[in-house]
């Protein structure tokens, strides 16, 4: 596994860490590849409950490394194999992407824990998790529009989903930085927290969700990203399924726990 994205086992809890704290854990090949892969095996690892997004040092994520040309690999000559250099580059960051569609889709918890400044496809990641955990020396910064770019990892359809077009629409076209207390106002974090304090306090949730009955969260949470985009009647349809379906997985986890052993 790649020295750049980190991996600890805390009881039920992944956390995931993104390491090239010198460069705010900037994003490139090197380190978005293998992020896509921790996150795929978190999803399907059953021993998982929850799992917890970081990054080392005194950053979440700054998006891109511009230095390194954006975080894309350069592209090899346009080939019958893998098209034209747009092609290739197209194939390259949507697979890089798929680590925003797990965080958001797998049947598990996932919690951002911001402990510093997150821009670009940083706010792509924090926004694909269902919580984020900020500390106060957080800061938000779309940084999109300052480098000519429309915005990726999901961006902008996370922030629309979670504060509303106006707002996601200010936060992108004005791209102004925002600090903890500023982007919490505006409902981009849960919860903020003292510095000291933010991973005890994520751990805590964490836990809390991962020790909980799985399977009922697995299907609250798809109840809830249905709710995104379905229609009200096929919602009642879903959660009148999804609600038999995680009582009688618990009913029947509870009974096997309890059950008389000889």
């Amino acid at each position: 596994m790649s020295e750049e994205v980190l991996i600890e086992n805390d009881g039920g809890v992944r956390i995931i860490t993104l390491n090239r704290p010198d460069r705010l854990n900037a994003l490139t090949g090197s380190i978005m590849e293998p992020l896509a892969d921790v996150c795929a095996d978190a999803a399907r690892d059953g021993s998982v409950g929850c799992v917890v997004v970081t990054g080392a040092g005194r950053g979440f994520c700054a998006g891109g490394d511009i230095k390194a040309g954006g975080g894309d690999k350069a592209a090899v000559l346009p080939n019958p194999e893998t098209g034209s250099r747009t092609e290739q580059g197209f194939a390259r960051l949507r697979g890089y992407m798929e680590t925003a569609r797990l965080l958001h889709e797998m049947g598990k918890p996932t919690i951002a824990m911001v402990n510093g400044p997150v821009a670009g496809a940083g706010i792509g990641i924090a926004g694909a998790c269902d919580l984020r955990f900020a500390g106060r020396s957080a800061s938000f910064l779309t940084a999109f529009s300052n480098i000519g770019g429309s915005g990726d990892f999901g961006s902008t359809w996370f922030w629309t989903k979670i504060v509303g077009t106006g707002v996601a629409r200010e936060l992108f076209l004005l791209s102004e930085k925002l600090s903890a207390e500023e982007a919490f106002a505006k409902g981009l974090y849960t919860r903020l927290f003292d510095d000291e304090a933010l991973r005890e306090e994520t751990l805590k949730a964490a836990h809390k969700l991962a020790d909980g009955p799985r399977m009922g969260l697995r299907y609250m949470k798809q109840n809830l990203n249905n709710a995104e985009d379905w229609a009200f009647e096929a919602q009642l349809d879903a959660e009148a399924l999804n609600m038999g379906l995680s009582t009688q997985a618990t009913a029947m986890i509870w009974r096997e726990a309890n059950k008389p052993r000889e």
